[in-house]
């Protein structure tokens, strides 16, 4: 399996960079993901990756878009849970990507 080094530490990701270990993620294993996908966290965006890791810890699944924009609108607001906004946030995928940063694996159904 391939790995990441992280503030002097390394960590098992797969071929796709999701961590292996759960149990590994913290905030700066987050941004380092995040600046692998490009993107720039902000509250915003720590809005949605807390909410994927509670999700995960109730449901132990990784939620596909579809869900986590109901999920997201139902916890966080209607303004927060809709396509346009995950998309402005993690425009390859919110699922997919928010997943990855959150430290989860990839959400079912995505390619």
């Amino acid at each position: 399996m391939p790995m990441v080094e992280v503030a002097g530490k390394s960590f098992e990701v797969d071929e796709e960079g999701y961590l292996t270990n759960l149990n590994d993620w913290n905030q700066d294993i987050a941004e380092y993901l995040a600046k692998e996908e490009k993107v720039e966290m902000t509250e915003s965006h720590w809005d949605v990756v807390n909410f994927l890791r509670e999700y995960y810890d109730e449901y132990q699944i990784a939620p596909a878009v579809r869900v986590l924009t109901k999920a997201v609108a139902k916890k966080l607001g209607p303004e927060k849970g809709n396509n346009k906004y995950l998309y402005e946030l993690f425009p390859y995928g919110p699922a997919k990507q928010a997943c990855k940063i959150a430290g989860l694996p990839k959400p079912t159904g995505c390619i």
